[in-house]
């Protein structure tokens, strides 16, 4: 980087390329799922009023709210919505493979998951809690300040390598963490990241994100298959030969994936870039709002 302040300006400006955007994105995506507080509905500890209930053998007399029980025949208890705050680390793969789109009609994987990664972060910051990256050095804090600083994170040109993996970071028990990747690099690397979340007592879900035509491969006649980060090649001349045998390593991945999530206490769950975002980001919020499994 230069030092000067015209380079400055300029390495800032490179930095925060895509940051309005992204931000725009998840945040007009954020608005789409309205779940108050937030989407747990369960009495307990809580500032935020959730419903009364009729008193019942064994309330103590100060649990009455007399206005409410002054309108009818009936005592009535005033309930608190449960909230217990989490924390939550999310890794958003920022590889050379999530650059991929089959079609300009459709976003990359890595733009839809950065969107969702971010969009989910903003839900979960509005009810109070504390969200960071996990390639982000410090702790996952709470507010605004934070999700601008992620979405800064995030919309910077990653580069790299051909696919990713989790980063390694230490994790309080309890938290929850949210993975989303095409995951379908090294499996080994996979398996070692949720096996330290579990040991760490972190649970969480895997968001994979594929191009409907990695679902589908609709190749045929002579194809030359090239990884988006130029490593890796392979040609051949019949295609639609090769269909079955890809498809049926695909699927062997994707019950992989659902079963070490099952083993670990996470969750899995597939999402293809021609679905709608607003589906997914509501399954990932439920999934780490702390639903019962």
């Amino acid at each position: 980087m230069s030092i000067t302040p015209q380079g400055l300006r300029r390495d800032a400006q490179a930095l925060t390329a895509g940051f309005p955007e992204l931000l725009a994105h998840a945040r007009q995506l954020a608005a789409t799922i309205s779940l108050g507080n937030h989407g747990r509905r369960r009495s307990g500890p809580g500032d935020e009023f959730w419903q009364y209930r009729p008193a019942m053998a064994g309330d103590h007399m100060r649990e009455i709210d007399w206005r409410r029980s002054a309108r009818s025949d009936t005592y009535f208890v005033r309930q608190m919505e449960w909230q217990n705050l989490q924390t939550v680390h999310l890794w958003v793969d920022g590889s050379a493979a999530m650059q991929y789109s089959s079609s300009d009609k459709l976003e990359t994987k890595g733009a839809r998951a950065r969107v969702l990664g971010l969009a989910a972060a903003i839900l979960l910051a509005k009810a109070g809690e504390s969200v960071g990256l996990m390639d982000d050095p410090e702790p996952p804090k709470h507010g605004i300040g934070q999700i601008t600083k992620m979405a800064i994170h995030l919309a910077a040109d990653k580069g790299g390598a051909e696919y990713g993996k989790p980063p390694s970071k230490r994790m309080a028990r309890g938290n929850r963490a949210l993975f989303i990747s095409d995951f379908l690099g090294e499996w080994d690397k996979l398996v070692e990241a949720l096996s330290r979340a579990a040991d760490q007592k972190v649970e969480g879900c895997l968001v994979q994100i594929l191009d409907p035509s990695e679902e589908d491969f609709p190749f045929d006649g002579r194809m030359i298959f090239q990884s988006m980060g130029g490593g890796l090649q392979f040609e051949t001349r019949r295609a639609k030969a090769i269909r079955d045998d890809y498809l049926a390593m695909l699927a062997e991945r994707k019950l992989a994936l659902a079963a070490l999530a099952n083993r670990t206490g996470w969750r899995y769950t597939c999402h293809h870039t021609s679905h709608s975002a607003q589906s997914i980001l509501l399954w990932i919020y439920n999934a780490l709002a702390g639903s019962e499994r």
